[in-house]
């Protein structure tokens, strides 16, 4: 089938089913999933396995914009503004859920995993550890829907926004501390404590220079052409971006968080950051949120999802209780209200966005192509779990504690 005709397809058919999603109140990511479930060519044969194959492109743009809006969102008098009670929260929640993921799979992979070469340290490990790394993102789009239609106003349901915003910075911090030691497992590389401990940290501290290099660039170059028309601002952002990612790539540094800390000093040190970001969210964002997801789901391998079906909904319980085990410590050390303790986990659930792209970034490893599939099968499934019952969950807890 021609490219252009297939790329059409992809972007009317998860137009439509984000639309329809709108309709039966889910979230638009549900319908654009569903949408690439229903373009999948295991499933009906509507598109071309080798146009799959070859959307390494695609993800990688898609994902360049889409943590470049992350790092936009850590505008530091905004993030002073939220005060510890959000950073306490927000690191706790992020991070018991990433550490529940991991020692849950540990426990039951072992079980569950049977078929290929497998072994603790090819397989089981580097498994939980990359499957843990990605409980840590939430999804705030299923909870702001709720919040907004219902008119929600209150300490929970701020808290709930600030901590969604924040806990994806700490999912790609986690995902790039991930990659280096599962790699390392999987590679056979040895485990001397320098070479371990200083890899990961050589690899962030490589990612958080070079993303501010490229930032501090494209800040120039904004300022140096003093142009405010929205096409040469998009036209930079792209080639800027692109760049950052090619750089990265080139030298071996975690592409994601370099773009996220590019997106930090535009956000903190650019004058025309509100006509930046805003015209990103006006004109880019949804185009790229369709193509990316719906992609997605033509990924999906249902061979594998078959057989891992029990990790999903593992992973879904583990989550929770990490999300609510974290929620509890941080709001406890934060002395916050008692409905927060509470009740912010429940806003917390939701899972999508840019989750998807780390776990189909792990399948552009080759390091990982044992594993791989099952970690997109396991994400995906997951997503869509949530991205139903996150609606649900939000306007319960909003409700309970009295914002509703």
């Amino acid at each position: 089938m021609q490219t252009t005709l297939i790329v059409g397809i992809i972007v009317l058919t998860g137009f439509i089913f984000g639309e329809i999603a709108t309709k039966v109140r889910l979230p638009k990511v549900t319908g654009y999933i569903l949408a690439g479930v229903l373009l999948n060519p295991s499933l009906f044969g509507l598109m071309p396995q080798d146009f799959v194959d070859r959307t390494g492109f695609a993800t990688n743009i898609s994902l360049a914009f889409i943590t470049f809006s992350v790092g936009g969102t850590l505008f530091w008098p905004k993030v002073r503004k939220l005060g510890k009670g959000i950073l306490y929260i927000t690191f706790f929640e992020a991070e018991c859920a990433f550490l529940a993921v991991i020692l849950g799979f540990l426990a039951i992979t072992p079980i569950f995993v049977t078929s290929g070469n497998i072994s603790w340290f090819a397989t089981f490990i580097p498994l939980s550890i990359l499957v843990g790394c990605l409980g840590s993102p939430t999804d705030p789009s299923a909870t702001l829907a709720v919040k907004e239609e219902y008119k929600a106003k209150g300490k929970v349901s701020s808290t709930i926004m600030g901590a969604a915003a924040f806990d994806d910075v700490l999912g790609i911090i986690n995902y790039s501390l991930a990659i280096v030691i599962s790699a390392a497992f999987i590679l056979h590389k040895g485990f001397d404590p320098l070479v371990t401990v200083g890899s990961p940290v050589l690899v962030i501290a490589g990612s958080v220079l070079l993303g501010a290099a490229v930032g501090f660039v494209f800040n120039y170059v904004t300022g140096f052409f003093r142009s405010d028309s929205d096409g040469a601002l998009i036209v930079l952002v792209l080639g800027i971006l692109s760049v950052a990612f090619g750089l990265a790539a080139l030298l071996k540094v975690d592409q994601l968080l370099a773009i996220m800390v590019s997106g930090i000093v535009v956000v903190n040190f650019n004058g025309k950051r509100k006509q930046i970001f805003s015209l990103l969210e006006r004109y880019i964002d949804e185009l790229i949120f369709i193509f990316f997801f719906t992609l997605s789901g033509m990924h999906l391998n249902f061979s594998v999802l078959r057989t891992s079906m029990v990790l999903v909904l593992f992973f879904v319980v583990f989550r929770a209780f990490g999300k609510v085990l974290g929620t509890r410590i941080g709001a406890t050390l934060a002395n916050s209200p008692d409905k927060v303790k509470r009740y912010v986990a429940g806003g917390l659930i939701p899972q999508g966005g840019i989750v998807i792209g780390l776990a189909l970034m792990i399948k552009q490893n080759p390091a990982f192509s044992g594993i791989a599939d099952i970690v997109i099968t396991v994400i995906i499934g997951a997503t869509v779990i949530h991205e139903l019952i996150g609606p649900v969950l939000a306007k319960m807890v909003l409700k309970r504690a009295g914002e509703i």
